[in-house]
């Protein structure tokens, strides 16, 4: 007999929360052979690509004014190293699009500028109506005006996104940090990310309260067992991903085994 449990469907994606930091990390691990410390008497998790140049951080806690998520890169060739913070109400599935492109071997590298904006566009972003004298007229604002993209000028006149999610006259709920140096098709996945109005879901104890002032939520039944295997079922097909690309040699992808389903 199928098992169904109730889980809340939330819009827009930015006002989701935090949801669970497997999302992010199982797959790099499993999926896209990233290695991991054995500290397990520490609550972060550090996780390194197999070329050692790209870590990922997560740190429940941080020192003051630190993010949750980072992303580091130490550059290669023509590619400088670069830079991604996120707080830690950032939805999972946000954080997810940025390392699936960035673990992608069959990603479109270089997206070119004019493009980054069309995602949001499409989906009724707009220039936002107040700038702060720090950030650039190349803003691009939610149609709700919960969630706003900024270019800042850094004092070496470099360029970094920002990427904010507040409701009015509060704290900001969470922030990304992408600097200037961050390649192009990183920012892209991040916007698509953005514009995406497919809802996301969360456990209906664990949906933000913001949600319910500022966003649009409903609850429906949903098969035990999908929710049970999502994380399971996203591993195998970002690993499939891999090994359906063409491979520079060197260490195969890792294999994970399918999920068995009994209907």
């Amino acid at each position: 007999m199928t098992e169904f449990i109730e889980q809340t469907l939330i819009s827009p994606r930015y006002l989701a929360g935090s949801g669970d930091p497997a999302w992010v990390t199982v797959p790099l691990n499993r999926a896209c052979g990233w290695s991991c410390g054995n500290d397990l008497l520490m609550p972060r998790v550090i996780l390194t690509s197999p070329d050692w140049r790209a870590q990922l951080r997560l740190d429940p806690t941080p020192a003051p004014g630190e993010p949750w998520w980072s992303i580091r890169h130490t550059g290669h060739g023509q590619q400088r190293p670069w830079s991604i913070a996120f707080d830690a109400q950032t939805p999972v599935e946000i954080i997810a699009a940025v390392t699936d492109a960035l673990t992608d071997p069959g990603a479109a590298l270089g997206v070119p500028y004019d493009d980054l904006y069309t995602p949001l566009r499409t989906a009724g972003w707009h220039a936002p109506r107040h700038h702060d004298g720090f950030t650039s007229t190349e803003g691009m604002s939610s149609p709700d005006g919960l969630a706003r993209v900024d270019r800042i000028l850094d004092k070496d006149r470099t360029a970094s996104w920002i990427v904010e999610t507040s409701v009015h006259h509060l704290p900001p709920l969470w922030r990304a940090h992408l600097d200037g140096n961050t390649p192009t098709h990183l920012v892209s996945a991040l916007f698509h990310a953005l514009a995406d109005t497919t809802p996301l879901m969360r456990s209906p104890e664990r949906v933000p309260h913001q949600v319910t002032t500022h966003g649009t939520s409903s609850v429906r039944p949903v098969n035990a067992e999908d929710v049970a295997l999502a994380l399971e079922d996203r591993t195998i097909a970002l690993a499939q991903r891999g090994a359906a690309t063409v491979a520079q040699p060197g260490p195969p992808p890792p294999s994970v085994k399918a999920p068995r389903r009994v209907r």
